[in-house]
């Protein structure tokens, strides 16, 4: 089915069944209890889940299959934003040209800065990408500022031309949207103490991402695929048999970019501003860690990563003192303060230490990432099952 096998097919429906549920599982607390900080289900925040999880799932092409390792690929996330923004500007606020014109944009500069970079491999190779990525940035932020908007972005405005929508006639900017809905239009669904929010432009990402899952799937299980793998394994015995690698790789780093344009142009769709920020290195150093978390070379493991990550920037980094003084409140007061102190470093202003112990641990005890510890749990089980099938086998009945 969908071309694809039995195996691939279950992980495409899980990730379907997760992206369509999310509203309801990424809140479990109640809105008024003490729980509902660590509930997720906001129609920003699960927009940010899904398009850096597209975001993780093209560089992990680039990086999980052929081991060449960008720290530029915030570069094409942010041509993808600006050349959404333009076509808002120039054409309509329907998404679809938006989201087309961000994929080719970023498919042509990744075709540029790849056709370069590839020249080198390893760490050369990484540190083109960072320069490339680098450069784009200073150009956005303070010399094409026509085109970028410099330091305050690009955004949209009152008598942009708008050729197939007409010139805006009331006193607000329109809204990006798709045949009538739009991106930011929720609903919200209250069952007893619980409230679900349902978003428009979360489904619509969220479908984007499966169509992203589902190529992935079938580039992963492609001989296209299996030749990236072989660069990974060993490319100088790949280049002795005769076959040139450089095709391969300059496909697979173009395929990434398009893919970084296609979560920045969403980024835009969601909210119509294009900033340098999004080009800035640490950007391109997030994607990294998602696909690392979660799992380098997996097919769900970037998901995870992403949806990990930008939960502990989200909601972790909110909880402050007085939370944790809450929490702690049943200890003795001198007690409590140690506590709070101890446990504070590590959560609000300071969660990137907690990711980074957590990076390490990964990088350490799990090179696999959570994938690999999903496989050891499943495996323990497996064993467990497997021991006592084959005790209740070797066990004899008495004779009567």
């Amino acid at each position: 089915m969908l071309g694809l096998e039995k195996k691939d097919i279950r992980i495409l429906l899980i990730v379907a069944v997760l992206t369509l549920f999310a509203p309801f599982i990424l809140n479990p607390f109640p809105a008024g209890s003490g729980w509902a900080q660590f509930n997720a289900g906001y129609p920003d925040l699960m927009q940010r889940f899904v398009i850096f999880g597209i975001f993780a799932i093209g560089f992990n092409i680039l990086f999980g299959l052929t081991g060449y390792l960008s720290f530029g690929h915030a570069a094409f996330l942010g041509i993808g934003s600006y050349s959404a923004v333009w076509m808002f500007k120039l054409l309509s606020m329907n998404v679809l040209p938006a989201i087309a014109l961000a994929v080719i944009t970023s498919g042509l500069f990744a075709l540029l800065i790849g056709y370069i970079s590839l020249r080198r491999s390893g760490i050369y190779f990484s540190i083109l990408t960072l320069a490339f990525a680098q450069m784009t940035y200073a150009l956005a932020y303070s010399v094409l500022t026509p085109i970028t908007g410099g330091e305050t972005g690009l955004q949209l405005a009152l008598d942009d031309p708008r050729v197939l929508d007409g010139a805006s006639t009331g006193s607000n900017i329109p809204v990006p949207g798709i045949f009538g809905l739009e991106m930011r239009s929720n609903s919200q669904l209250e069952m007893g103490d619980w409230v679900f929010n349902l978003s428009t432009g979360y489904y619509f990402s969220g479908i984007i991402m499966l169509l992203a899952f589902y190529l992935s799937i079938r580039i992963f299980r492609s001989p296209f695929g299996m030749m990236l793998r072989a660069i990974k394994s060993n490319q100088q015995r790949l280049n002795y048999t005769g076959l040139n690698a450089r095709p391969y790789t300059l496909a697979a780093f173009m395929i990434s970019g398009m893919y970084a344009g296609l979560a920045g142009g969403l980024m835009a769709a969601m909210d119509p501003l294009a900033g340098a920020e999004r080009m800035f290195w640490t950007a391109s150093g997030e994607v990294v860690l998602m696909t690392i978390l979660g799992g380098a070379g997996t097919l769900i493991g970037p998901v995870l990563g992403a949806g990990l990550i930008k939960y502990m920037e989200n909601i972790l980094s909110k909880i402050n003192s007085d939370i944790l003084h809450t929490w702690f409140a049943f200890l003795p007061d001198g007690l409590e303060d140690f506590v709070v102190s101890m446990v504070y470093p590590f959560i609000g202003k300071g969660w990137h230490l907690t990711l980074g112990l957590m990076f390490m641990a990964v990088v350490i005890f799990l090179p696999g990432g959570l994938v690999e510890a999903g496989q050891r749990i499943s495996r323990i089980f497996k064993r467990k099952k497997t021991d006592e099938t084959s005790k209740k086998s070797t066990t004899t009945e008495p004779a009567e």
